[in-house]
């Protein structure tokens, strides 16, 4: 099978390692002619994935028209996927969503996205608990193909699946995006509690009501309660909340500790999804009657300047309620 991955940093150079590892041809684009020239020459990743070998059946490349055909696994990251997809018009393949986040002019989820750029393609989503750096290394990992479409995730499971990587499909495109995009977000709030010293305690309850809060939204939006409960939702989540490892939760740990976001996002070549998810999430949340606290207050911390210490204060003196209450 070709497999086709577009997106060359972390995440997409450990997928098409996975690909290869896997016995498939594989094509990783990246837009820079200068990148997939030495990806080629030296056969690693050193900005993104160093230590990795790519083997031969990698062929790094900067044309999408290369690239085109067989699975397409889109691996960039969503504030980028739709400039991508209008790209994709004529080129064949079908698309793999492993983006995760909201787009934040339009509100729209990746599946959106991908199905106004390219409508009447099926679609997929790959999402769950994966650091690049395990999986390029061959480390047991386990993740969720949400489709629309049975065949293409018996395709993507085919070409991506193995002893060291279980993919679990679930015809739940909605959820699977919702618990994979907000656990951005709550790996910064996250970070932030332990940046400030607050203990396993606070991140215990973080976590927890921070699924509560993702899963009134995925229900509200179309998913099912019990897709939070898996691979997309709790698993991410747990793997996010808790490793430094995690864009998110490393930034959120060094704002609680007093650096600036404006420090913090200086010269950084990696992305933290949850800064842009943030903002999409308190507009959806707001768009879509759902009471999310802990990601209001973590989007006031990232975008409108509030105080620290105030805002942690407004979350923690908020009236007691019924644990069940699903408003």
């Amino acid at each position: 099978m070709k497999v086709s991955v577009l997106g060359a940093g972390a995440w997409g150079t450990a997928l098409a390692v996975l690909a290869a590892r896997r016995g498939h041809q594989v094509a990783l684009w990246t837009r820079r002619a200068e990148l997939a020239d030495a990806l080629a020459a030296s056969r690693e990743n050193t900005d993104y994935l160093p230590g990795v070998t790519l083997g031969p059946a990698i062929t790094p490349t900067a044309s999408l028209l290369d690239a085109a055909g067989g699975v397409l696994l889109l691996v960039v990251p969503a504030q980028h996927l739709r400039r991508l997809c209008m790209r994709l018009r004529d080129v064949p393949g079908a698309p793999v969503i492993c983006a995760k986040g909201i787009e934040v002019e339009s509100g729209a989820l990746m599946s959106e996205v991908v199905g106004d750029a390219l409508p009447e393609r099926p679609l997929a989503v790959l999402s769950g608990p994966n650091f690049a750096a395990e999986v390029a290394r061959d480390l047991p990992a386990a993740a969720t193909v949400a489709v629309s479409e049975p065949a293409l995730g018996e395709a993507v499971a085919t070409a991506l699946g193995g002893p060291t990587f279980r993919p679990y499909v679930t015809d739940d495109v909605i959820g699977a995006q919702i618990g994979g995009a907000l656990k951005n977000v709550l790996a910064i709030a996250c970070g932030i509690a332990a940046g400030r010293g607050f203990g396993d305690n606070a991140r215990a309850a973080l976590i927890t009501r921070g699924l509560a809060e993702i899963s009134r939204l995925a229900v509200a939006l179309g998913g099912r309660p019990e897709t939070i409960m898996g691979l997309s939702g709790v698993g991410d989540v747990t793997l996010t909340c808790t490793s430094t490892q995690s864009r998110n939760y490393a930034l959120g740990l060094a704002l609680g500790g007093g650096e600036t976001m404006e420090s913090l996002m200086r010269g950084r070549i990696t992305v933290a999804e949850g800064v842009a998810t943030a903002r999409a999430v308190a507009q959806l949340a707001a768009r879509s009657g759902v009471d999310m606290p802990i990601a209001r207050a973590t989007y006031a911390l990232l975008h409108e300047g509030a105080d620290l210490e105030s805002t942690i204060g407004a979350v923690l003196s908020r009236p007691f309620r019924n644990e069940a209450d699903r408003r």
